[in-house]
């Protein structure tokens, strides 16, 4: 950073403490979620002269849900050289510290806030071999993990926060446990990380047969539509999925011939 003709960072006022400690002057440069878009255009520029510009982020690895990839893809469009240096990384240190299988993971961000979408989202996660890193905010964790536990089952878990900090805390378990915890004790403090193991041998997701049997119960005592919404939720399916199940039942209940002993009008 000291060689750099320039520093991009999140914010200069998180920056400039670590320049100070190490008593490096070079100028700083905001580079951020809501000015990426304008200052892109401005670093290239620079970085096209030959000028040399570190980027850093506030806390983690950049580029790890952070505009930081943007500025990366066109430098590499450019032909501009890049290169890094690995930090902390808050999703691989979660993993580590988990304690699940790390030979195979996917680290899948945040998923949408609302419960119906986090269901959906899960649902297409939930076939995947492979541990599961999210990012969560502390005020939905606990519902985001009542619906990871109804989606993918009772999966062996971690909920991990304020990484590599004096507070560093990891909680393990499985979900049902990690979920009834955190809805009694309250949102913690922190940034979160929620590490979720792969499905056990032998496991499967929700199939089409017990979502059919689902339905079946379900449009014995309410409209097709709403049965559909009620059977997306509890299962994780996406909902299109479920109502175009839904009518196909329907369709398939109406063909049917009538069971024996019975007038069909003929």
């Amino acid at each position: 950073m000291r060689a750099a003709d320039a520093i991009a960072c999140e914010d200069t006022r998180v920056t400039r403490k670590l320049l100070s400690a190490h008593g490096i002057g070079t100028p700083m440069i905001s580079y951020h979620e809501h000015n990426a878009a304008k200052m892109r255009p401005v670093l290239l520029e620079r970085l096209g002269s030959g000028e040399t510009i570190a980027l850093v982020s506030d806390a983690g690895t950049p580029l790890i849900s952070d505009p930081g990839y943007k500025l990366v893809r066109e430098c590499v469009a450019a032909g501009l050289p890049v290169t890094t240096l690995p930090g902390a990384c808050a999703p691989v240190t979660a993993l580590v510290l988990s304690g699940l299988p790390s030979d195979r993971f996917l680290f899948a961000g945040f998923l949408p806030p609302k419960s119906a979408a986090r269901r959906s989202a899960a649902h297409e996660l939930m076939g995947l071999k492979a541990t599961l890193i999210f990012f969560e905010s502390k005020e939905r964790l606990a519902a985001m993990l009542t619906d990871l536990h109804a989606v993918l089952g009772n999966r062996e878990a971690a909920v991990a926060r304020e990484l590599t900090k004096y507070f560093e805390e990891v909680r393990r378990g499985d979900l049902a446990t990690l979920a009834a915890h955190y809805t009694e004790q309250g949102p913690p403090k922190g940034e979160i990380v929620v590490v979720v193991g792969p499905p056990a041998e032998g496991s499967g997701a929700v199939d089409e047969a017990a979502v059919d049997r689902a339905l079946a119960a379900a449009m014995a005592r309410m409209s097709v539509r709403d049965a559909a919404s009620e059977v997306a939720a509890e299962t994780g399916w996406p909902r299109r999925q479920v109502y175009a199940r839904a009518l196909e039942l329907g369709r398939a209940a109406a063909d049917a011939p009538p069971p024996d002993g019975e007038d069909d009008g003929g």
